[in-house]
């Protein structure tokens, strides 16, 4: 081998140690569930700089949707990158849990199986505080999610703003009355089938399914006044219901930042909103104080 080949293979060796060192990198944690008797995972990004610095860094909980897992914020965006390189550009941990094809992220009064209200409140946030260096307070932590889990997102925080300092949904499932969603008739029955499990009935005027859909949740938003960010494609099978959410919180004066987008119920959208979202956190953070710089 030539000195100057050498050289050229040292540099690009240096190059790809330098590149590696200042990328995020993503954990496969398991967070066990006590309410279910089950062990599920969870994807954490670590921004590059968390290795670098004794800094407590802030948390944003990104929930998938229906028919989902815990790694399809990594996997099934156009951009691969996209979870990894919001983490690296706002040094903020992101945490992608499990709320399983139609947890809904709630605790069913029918399935003792499906306690992720729970599991997330009370078993994945302690098990994230345990493990990083986090912003163990409501300052530093905050939600969003696309569909079912738009709908955990704003759920969560809405019913536990002790734990969530801002809340946001992309293409949200703003009310759990499926009969309104844009969809065919298959799909439909398919929806009635599990929502009758999930829920105990699929009468969707029984008190089930009106307490807990975000848009009657307005008197408690409201009393939370907490940071909010909504946005739907007008495509989307879901825009009707975010339409009327965004009309009720404007009715009772609530500030939130509200948007529609061409596009639909995909992935390309929400890999165009989740940017928005990060931006609307880091804000929010950084007037908390807790934004490592």
């Amino acid at each position: 081998m030539s000195i100057k080949n050498f050289y050229l293979i040292c540099l690009f060796a240096c190059l790809f140690v330098s590149f590696n060192s200042n990328a995020s990198t993503v954990d496969s944690l398991d967070i066990p569930s006590v309410a279910m008797n089950k062990a599920y995972k969870a994807a954490v990004v670590l921004p590059a700089s968390y290795a670098k610095n004794q800094a407590s860094y802030p948390v944003l909980y990104l929930l998938h949707g229906g028919g989902g897992h815990f790694r399809d914020w990594l996997s099934s965006t156009p951009d691969k990158n996209l979870v990894k390189n919001l983490a690296d550009k706002y040094n903020l941990i992101i945490v992608m849990p499990e709320g399983e094809t139609f947890g809904w992220y709630m605790d069913s009064p029918f399935d003792q199986n499906n306690k992720f209200e729970t599991y997330i409140t009370k078993e994945v946030i302690q098990k994230i505080d345990a493990t990083y260096r986090t912003v163990k307070s409501n300052k530093g932590r905050v939600i969003t999610g696309l569909s079912m889990g738009g709908h955990g997102a704003m759920y969560l925080s809405t019913r536990h703003p002790d734990l969530f300092g801002a809340a946001g949904t992309m293409s949200g499932a703003m009310d759990m009355n499926y009969t309104k969603f844009k969809v065919n008739a298959d799909f439909t029955k398919s929806l009635k089938d599990r929502f009758e499990k999930l829920l105990g009935t699929s009468d969707v005027s029984q008190e089930v399914y009106v307490k807990n859909s975000i848009v009657n949740m307005v008197d408690a938003i409201k009393k939370n006044a907490m940071p909010i960010i909504i946005d739907c494609g007008v495509d989307d099978f879901l825009i009707d219901a975010n339409r009327e959410l965004h009309s009720r919180l404007l009715y009772n004066n609530i500030a939130h930042d509200y948007t529609e987008r061409p596009g639909a119920h995909t992935w390309p959208y929400w890999e165009n909103s989740l940017p928005y979202h990060v931006l609307f956190f880091h804000n929010v953070l950084k007037k908390n104080g807790v934004t490592v710089e």
